[in-house]
């Protein structure tokens, strides 16, 4: 099938940036928000990271005008009926994402392909809820999405070899690198980096050394862009710990279990980089 219009329900940090690449690279985008406030913090968004990119002699104010011109905003969910693909991007919550597809399920046309952006939760469990599960399927994202290259592609038990193939296309025609993964806790990325951020906080808690070494020593001594502890600010805590909560819930194994700073830190409303405080301090 040939996508042309692909819809994005959320216009938070991942949802802004998909609609982003996706209007980069020719796709009219619909995007949507549950009200004008967050939708209109969105898209000032997207403007904003183009301005930086014009700044930067990377892009020019005409290709910002034209990538700009092909995105609409909604906070109607009846819009995303004439979409050839839609992706959802709301919070790593179970019970939402389903909300989302159900509604989707009844608003699409039957042709439409329907992907949800998780990043551990179970494509299997969210396409229950649709009567199309041969064409529900996982598009894992990551952030910052305009400048990262990878997406997982996520296959569940009913997802169709067609639907694959189009999301396999889709994906490199937004210029990034595809790997297909079954329908397991963690995906990939997230199965393997988890344990690796999770046993630096228990470095740090055992007092073996300080956060700043572990990242310096990650970074110099693995050639890593970000240590851990950055990258764990870079994600968001709270983000974290719900992916390693589900993993753990699913797996049982205690590699996966949260560390109690994690969650001292989550509760206490210290996110990483979004909150300007979470292992780091950041201007606002």
């Amino acid at each position: 099938m040939k996508i042309r219009k692909v819809g994005i329900i959320g216009c938070g940090q991942m949802g802004s940036g998909i609609s982003r690449v996706c209007a980069q690279s020719g796709y009219t985008v619909l995007v949507s928000d549950i009200n004008s406030k967050l939708l209109q913090r969105g898209l000032k968004y997207i403007e904003t990271s183009l301005e930086k990119n014009i700044d930067k002699n990377q892009i020019t104010r005409q290709e910002k005008d034209t990538v700009l011109a092909r995105i609409t905003g909604t906070t109607n969910i009846g819009d995303f009926n004439d979409c050839d693909l839609v992706i959802e991007a709301v919070s790593e919550e179970l019970d939402s994402k389903k909300h989302v597809f159900l509604k989707l399920d009844k608003i699409c046309p039957p042709h439409t392909l329907l992907a949800t952006n998780t990043s551990c939760l179970s494509v299997a469990e969210i396409a229950k809820v649709t009567h199309r599960s041969d064409k529900v399927l996982g598009l894992h994202f990551f952030n910052p999405v305009p400048t990262m290259k990878l997406i997982e592609i996520i296959k569940s038990a009913t997802t169709s070899e067609e639907t694959i193939s189009a999301a396999k296309e889709f994906t490199g025609s937004l210029g990034k690198t595809f790997v297909v993964v079954q329908d397991s806790p963690g995906f990939i990325v997230n199965r393997l980096m988890m344990p690796q951020i999770l046993d630096a906080i228990r470095i740090v808690e055992s007092g073996i050394a300080t956060k700043e070494d572990i990242d310096t020593g990650m970074t110099l001594g693995l050639n890593h862009p970000l240590g851990p502890f950055a990258l764990a600010d870079l994600i968001g805590l709270d983000t974290l710990l719900t992916i390693a909560n589900n993993i753990h819930q699913k797996l049982g194994d205690k590699q996966y279990e949260a560390p109690e700073i994690l969650k001292n830190m989550v509760a206490n409303g210290y996110l990483g980089r979004k909150t300007g405080r979470g292992f780091f301090l950041y201007k606002s």
